[in-house]
């Protein structure tokens, strides 16, 4: 999926996950979506990242094993440019994956919201986004 990633295939990086497979992004907020079900979903949100952020290495991944064989956690650290102001960025992310028949069936990904909106070149949106009006 990294590789996807970097190669801004994010059609077949949705491609990696069931038809009824979520992702879920448990430190949302604001207008974020903490939940997408179904690859189409995925496909959705993930053919977003392009415009936002262009990433251009992962120089750090760690895969850890757990007692389960269908589910593993990955750290990976992304780098590239914010495509709206050509600035570097640096995010590093924990992810807990679960795989059913090949396929990506649980994607939970524990990422920084506030460092993610800076990075895409979004913060002012975000930040009001969480302004009292906006959660009316």
């Amino acid at each position: 999926m990294l590789e996807l990633l970097l190669a801004k295939d994010m059609d077949a990086a949705a491609g990696l996950w069931a038809d009824d497979g979520t992702a879920e992004f448990p430190f949302a907020m604001g207008t974020s979506p903490r939940r997408l079900t179904g690859r189409e979903e995925v496909r959705t949100y993930l053919g977003r990242l392009p415009e936002l952020m262009d990433v251009r290495e992962i120089p750090a991944v760690t895969v850890h094993h757990t007692e389960r064989p269908d589910t593993i956690v990955v750290e990976f650290t992304g780098e590239g440019h914010t495509v709206s102001s050509g600035e570097a960025y640096r995010l590093d992310y924990i992810v807990v994956i679960t795989v059913k028949d090949g396929l990506i069936h649980r994607y939970r990904d524990y990422w920084n919201p506030l460092a993610t909106a800076s990075a895409a070149g979004t913060l002012p949106e975000f930040l009001d986004s969480l302004s009292p009006e906006a959660t009316r």
